[in-house]
């Protein structure tokens, strides 16, 4: 049996066969060139077997990459590095709200905005141009997780509250829109609910422009857990300390001074960070 015949197992547990090209897809996307991409995937498709899984592939990925270039092995693990953010979920919002305000919004983070029936908490309160938005932010931390469509439905609920608020009359005091924002997928039923009720929907690879991965590598912002320089509990020291961008480190160096590392490491950090960061072509126009 050739390697191109070889079925390996998603994290959703679907028996899918091999792709070379995806692999290949998904190191031209954190920046790999064309030699070093062939490099990888030469090295890694002698070590493929019947239902190995997208996780074990990916590490092997990952761990080629590493030792080539580690901003480009940061880059590799972004998915992972979002999933990272938790448990609580508030540096997931906290990151969110920084990629809207390099979009040129004015944003704040968990807010208490009264509704006709209840009080409600808004993860981020953006506003553009005069319009008002309520992004909501469902943050998951475990692989093959998917919003379904239970969540738009609760939000626009939640839209509609706000704005049926005697209070909000004043179409100048009411929400333009609700969004919602995932580092997972949406399930079709959502996608499907969400355009027709006018809600705008941002998941990990949808919409085609403007996703997640394309908010993330058009600003240049990345949070600190893509860094293979820093060890788990260092980054959740970090994040503890609401430290959640490499661009905050980068700005003030002395941010690492939380960690009590040894001082011959912050160099080799700050490379990283430099590195990641400059590696994308920054672009406002995405959203």
């Amino acid at each position: 049996m050739g390697k191109a015949e070889i079925h390996i197992t998603k994290a959703s547990g679907e028996i899918v066969p091999f792709s070379a090209d995806k692999l290949r897809l998904s190191l031209e996307r954190a920046g790999a060139p064309d030699n070093q991409i062939e490099q990888v995937i030469q090295e890694i498709v002698p070590q493929l077997f019947p239902g190995i899984t997208t996780k074990r592939i990916y590490h092997l990925a990952f761990k080629k990459l590493k030792n080539l270039e580690r901003h480009l092995a940061g880059k590799y693990q972004l998915k992972k590095a979002i999933m990272n953010l938790g448990p609580s979920g508030f540096p997931f919002e906290k990151f969110i709200s920084e990629l809207f305000h390099f979009q040129g919004y004015t944003v704040e983070v968990g807010v208490f905005v009264p509704g006709k029936c209840v009080n409600h908490e808004v993860d981020v309160f953006a506003q553009k141009d005069g319009k008002k938005y309520l992004v909501e932010c469902k943050y998951h931390n475990g692989p093959g997780t998917v919003s379904n469509v239970k969540i738009p439905l609760y939000i626009q609920a939640r839209f509609e509250d706000i704005n049926a608020n005697p209070a909000h009359r004043n179409k100048e005091l009411q929400f333009t829109q609700a969004w919602v924002v995932t580092n997972t997928k949406f399930t079709d039923d959502a996608i499907r609910y969400g355009n027709c009720a006018g809600l705008k929907l941002i998941g990990w690879n949808y919409p085609d422009i403007g996703s997640l991965r394309n908010l993330i590598d058009h600003s240049g912002l990345y949070p600190i857990t893509c860094l293979t320089t820093l060890t788990q509990t260092e980054k959740k020291i970090l994040l503890e300390n609401k430290i959640v961008l490499c661009t905050d480190v980068l700005k003030n160096p002395d941010k690492l001074s939380v960690l009590k590392i040894d001082l011959r490491k912050r160099p080799r950090i700050l490379e990283e960070i430099k590195n990641l960061c400059i590696s994308q072509e920054p672009d406002q126009s995405v959203i």
